[in-house]
Protein backbone atom coordinates (compact mmCIF):
# COMPACT_ATOMS: atom_id res chain seq x y z
CA UNK A 1 0.00 0.00 0.00
CA UNK A 2 3.01 2.33 -0.01
CA UNK A 3 2.52 3.38 -3.22
CA UNK A 4 -1.16 3.46 -3.94
CA UNK A 5 -3.27 6.76 -4.02
CA UNK A 6 -6.45 7.35 -2.79
CA UNK A 7 -9.71 9.71 -4.10
CA UNK A 8 -12.06 11.20 -1.43
CA UNK A 9 -15.70 12.03 -2.49
CA UNK A 10 -18.68 13.38 -0.42
CA UNK A 11 -22.10 11.17 -0.67
CA UNK A 12 -25.11 12.06 1.55
CA UNK A 13 -27.46 9.10 2.79
CA UNK A 14 -30.72 9.24 3.89
CA UNK A 15 -33.21 6.71 6.22
CA UNK A 16 -36.31 6.96 7.87
CA UNK A 17 -34.83 4.27 10.15
CA UNK A 18 -31.91 5.72 11.76
CA UNK A 19 -27.77 7.43 11.36
CA UNK A 20 -26.63 3.73 11.18
CA UNK A 21 -29.00 2.50 8.30
CA UNK A 22 -28.71 5.75 6.60
CA UNK A 23 -24.65 5.10 6.71
CA UNK A 24 -25.24 1.46 5.15
CA UNK A 25 -27.59 2.56 2.38
CA UNK A 26 -25.29 5.49 1.21
CA UNK A 27 -21.96 2.61 1.50
CA UNK A 28 -24.08 0.50 -0.27
CA UNK A 29 -25.12 2.52 -3.45
CA UNK A 30 -21.27 3.94 -3.24
CA UNK A 31 -20.02 -0.19 -3.74
CA UNK A 32 -22.39 -0.02 -6.96
CA UNK A 33 -20.60 2.48 -8.92
CA UNK A 34 -16.96 2.92 -7.57
CA UNK A 35 -14.13 0.42 -7.83
CA UNK A 36 -11.61 -0.27 -5.29
CA UNK A 37 -13.84 1.39 -2.48
CA UNK A 38 -11.75 1.13 0.60
CA UNK A 39 -12.73 3.40 3.74
CA UNK A 40 -15.18 6.39 4.69
CA UNK A 41 -15.43 8.92 7.11
CA UNK A 42 -18.67 10.57 8.60
CA UNK A 43 -18.54 14.24 8.32
CA UNK A 44 -21.94 15.41 9.25
CA UNK A 45 -25.16 14.41 10.60
CA UNK A 46 -28.40 15.85 10.99
CA UNK A 47 -32.01 15.31 10.16
CA UNK A 48 -35.14 16.74 9.00
CA UNK A 49 -38.91 15.94 9.81
CA UNK A 50 -41.21 15.35 7.08
CA UNK A 51 -44.98 14.50 7.31
CA UNK A 52 -44.10 14.15 10.94
CA UNK A 53 -41.90 11.45 10.58
CA UNK A 54 -38.01 11.83 11.02
CA UNK A 55 -35.51 11.60 8.58
CA UNK A 56 -31.87 10.80 9.21
CA UNK A 57 -29.46 11.97 7.38
CA UNK A 58 -25.14 11.18 7.16
CA UNK A 59 -22.48 13.39 5.07
CA UNK A 60 -19.89 10.72 4.51
CA UNK A 61 -16.48 11.59 2.41
CA UNK A 62 -15.67 7.70 1.07
CA UNK A 63 -12.38 6.94 -0.27
CA UNK A 64 -11.32 4.32 -3.29
CA UNK A 65 -8.15 3.60 -4.55
CA UNK A 66 -6.95 5.01 -8.00
CA UNK A 67 -6.03 2.24 -10.33
CA UNK A 68 -2.01 2.14 -11.98
CA UNK A 69 -0.94 2.33 -15.55
CA UNK A 70 -0.90 -1.29 -14.81
CA UNK A 71 -4.71 -1.87 -13.92
CA UNK A 72 -3.74 -3.06 -10.98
Amino acid sequence: MANDVFKGIMIVGTSNESFGEAIEIAIDRAKQTIRELRWFEICEQRGAVRDGQIEYQVTLEVFFKLQNDAGA
